[in-house]
């Protein structure tokens, strides 16, 4: 019974912090200080595949990835100095649109370490329903 109590109870938190997660609503997204702390204890042990938020500042528009799904590509300076590369899958949802250097992009989506502070990606819904939608915001929408 000891043995089964720990895994029961992980699950639990962790289908309890999804369901928080998924249900709230679009406009409470913020940069948090657990965000920010999340993604660079994340850069610093190389961790990668996990959900995470925030936002940043764009710093470098990159020319869009053209090789099998298209993806927008631009880097956000984040709050705590690490830049992060958005790769924004275009054939699943809209392209942001006029975005320039200097703009906020809030963004939920898959962290992937690399040494260059990392990757977001799956910033959009899933067709097939098996991932956690994604999302970026910018200008006062929502792109899934």
């Amino acid at each position: 019974m000891k043995k089964l109590l720990i895994p029961i109870l992980t699950l639990f938190i962790a289908v309890y912090i999804g369901w928080s997660q998924l249900n709230r609503p679009n406009d409470s997204v913020g940069f948090t200080d657990q965000n920010n702390t999340a993604l660079s204890i994340a850069f610093d042990e190389r961790k990668s595949g996990f959900q995470t938020e925030g936002n940043g500042i764009v710093i470098r528009i990159l020319p869009d990835d053209n090789d099998g799904s298209r993806h927008q590509r631009f880097i956000l300076k984040l709050e705590y100095g690490k830049n992060l590369l958005i790769s924004h899958n275009i054939d699943l949802a809209p392209r942001l649109s006029n975005l320039k250097k200097g703009d906020a992009v809030a963004f939920n989506g898959v962290y992937e370490w690399n040494s260059k502070g990392g990757v977001i990606h799956w910033t959009h819904h899933d067709p097939n329903g098996r991932h956690i939608p994604g999302w970026l915001k910018y200008n006062g929408k929502t792109y899934q």
